[in-house]
């Protein structure tokens, strides 16, 4: 890379943080995030960090680091949506950091800062950042581990020992046991490439993996203190759950084989993620699915790699994922440092004829498309202010002609024009399209009404346990009342609940006697449905949600 273009990095870098940060105060618009950001919040008001409660009844689900991450982020600066996306977002900012870090270590300074800017305009890495689960979390614990390990492969240090068992076990105490086949998985197949496979049972190696286990006691102990001292309590409609045993086998090959007490209705598709990758790594997908024959290509003709990690950690994974009859979307966006490490050389090194043209037109779609697609989202949405539209246009479309003015070279200025698009279409989805998402959400309608002062002396109620935002956004506690026992239920006090319409239908099928309150309009899907980006159409896809009292 020339001097010349290191300011059109800069200036890309900048703009994609601008762009993953600029939606942090939106209001949530899915249900996962809405669960996590309460389970969260009832932990600081019970002052208990042990033990994850929704509507007040044991939580039997993920692991507690990412829980413990928003707590702490809610002890320091309050119950608020963006103080419950801003630990992941920090943790964002940590997998660009050892990408970097890890790029740099084995390629060129060129392609480390490459790896990082396709990282950080990946598709579903920039949703993640608002849409916010587990994944900003153990994408920077996972690509961080490796890194260390890395490190502590090539010389036994004990700062690199101590945070590759550090970073492992919150990797593992935030989505299970199943993280370590890409970081072991990554140090399996580069020990293998030296002729050094044994090595992984000496000493030093059994030291990690004693500290990773001693690191990851904590979570142990939270589940031993909610449920393994507890048969006596109720979960997944049953006695005697050990949360242990769930967090060493259920939660784990109980997804794998999709038997577990929580199970998908899908049935498990081997090409799932390859096709999910089509979106989710857009638009460095199909450049990387040629940067993996490539370099399997040069494995199978004896040519060395400059590491084998991101390779064996990611396809491994990536596999078994494949494999695993459990599947959801964005499973794979804590691959996307490794992925983007791997796709990085191939962005601008000499290619043959056939590969130069596939890396211009695979790169070129998408830079072309996707401002195509947001101007045509814009043109149905209908938006109530054309304000942010024109920013984005003005913002992106300065830099855009800046890069073909000032970037003579073809691959060079393929690869930013790339990036500048994907970001100018994420700048809108950030600050537009899911804005306009959440404000017609009825939940969370609903749980802002509910703190008005006429309420304070009510006991507030769900007859769904699904309706998570609703719970969030309410400054009381939740409780859950089946529709089945909402008749026979007598209230000690003033009571309110909220319902969905069709279990407003139910109740009303029952006889049940009840008031509406108050009535909100509600976008009740959690997928982008055409008919909804359609402003003449968009009334036939909401529906009603309601405050009633008994």
């Amino acid at each position: 890379m020339t001097n010349n273009y290191k300011p059109f990095y800069l200036l890309l870098f900048i703009l994609a943080l601008l762009v993953s940060f600029v939606g942090i105060t939106t209001d949530f618009f899915t249900d996962d995030p809405g669960l996590y950001a309460s389970i969260s919040k009832n932990m600081l008001y019970k002052h208990d960090m042990l033990q994850l409660f929704t509507y007040n009844r044991d939580w039997l689900d993920k692991p507690h680091f990412p829980f413990w991450a928003a707590m702490a982020s809610f002890k320091l600066f309050g119950v608020s949506v963006w103080a419950y996306r801003l630990p992941a977002l920090l943790f964002f900012l940590l997998s660009a950091l050892y990408t970097y870090l890890f790029a740099r270590r084995f390629y060129t300074k060129e392609i480390a800062l490459t790896a990082v800017l396709i990282l950080i305009t990946a598709q579903h890495i920039i949703l993640s950042n608002l849409d916010v689960r587990a994944e900003p979390y153990l994408m920077g614990l996972l690509i961080g581990s490796i890194y260390h390990i890395a490190r502590y492969n090539d010389k036994p240090v004990v700062k690199h020992l101590l945070l590759a068992a550090l970073l492992t076990a919150c990797a593992i105490m935030t989505k299970g046991v199943f993280v370590i086949v890409a970081i072991y998985g990554s140090l399996l197949g580069q020990l293998i490439y030296q002729k050094k496979f044994l090595h992984i049972f000496y000493g030093k190696w059994l030291l990690l993996y004693l500290l990773t286990f001693v690191f990851t006691l904590p979570e142990f102990y939270a589940l031993y203190i909610q449920f393994d001292l507890h048969p006596e309590k109720t979960v997944f409609d049953r006695h005697n759950v050990s949360g242990i045993r769930w967090f060493l086998w259920d939660s784990q090959f109980g997804r794998f084989v999709n038997n577990g007490p929580i199970k998908q209705k899908a049935s498990g598709d081997p090409s799932f993620f390859i096709h999910t990758m089509l979106w989710a790594f857009l638009p460095w997908c199909l450049l990387f699915y040629y940067a993996v024959y490539k370099s399997l290509k040069n494995i199978w003709q004896k040519v060395n790699l400059p590491e084998y990690y991101t390779l064996s950690g990611g396809l491994l994974l990536l596999v078994l994922f494949s494999l695993s009859r459990f599947q959801l979307p964005f499973y794979t966006n804590i691959l996307f440092p490794l992925f983007a490490i791997i796709t990085a050389p191939y962005c601008f090194k000499q290619l043959s004829r056939a590969g130069e043209y596939y890396r211009k037109i695979v790169l070129l779609i998408f830079a072309v498309l996707l401002p195509v697609v947001i101007i045509v989202i814009h043109i149905y949405l209908k938006p109530v202010s054309n304000l942010l539209f024109v920013i984005d246009c003005i913002l992106f479309g300065l830099v855009a002609a800046l890069i073909i003015i000032k970037v003579r070279a073809p691959a060079y200025r393929v690869f930013m024009l790339t990036c500048c698009a994907v970001l100018f279409a994420n700048f809108y989805l950030n600050t537009v399209l899911f804005p306009t998402i959440a404000s017609y959400s009825g939940q969370v309608s609903a749980g802002k009404y509910i703190n008005r002062p006429e309420f304070n002396d009510a006991h507030i109620y769900s007859l769904r346990m699904a309706n998570n935002m609703f719970q969030f956004y309410s400054n009381k506690p939740v409780d859950f009342i089946s529709p089945e026992d909402f008749n026979a239920f007598k209230p000690t006090g003033r009571a309110i609940f909220f319902v969905s319409q069709p279990m407003l239908d139910q109740l009303t099928n029952t006889h049940a006697d009840f008031k509406i309150i108050k009535t909100f309009t509600d976008y009740p899907q959690e997928n982008i449905l055409p008919a909804f980006v359609n402003h003449a159409t968009r009334h036939k896809v909401l529906a009603k949600v309601y405050l009633i009292s008994k």
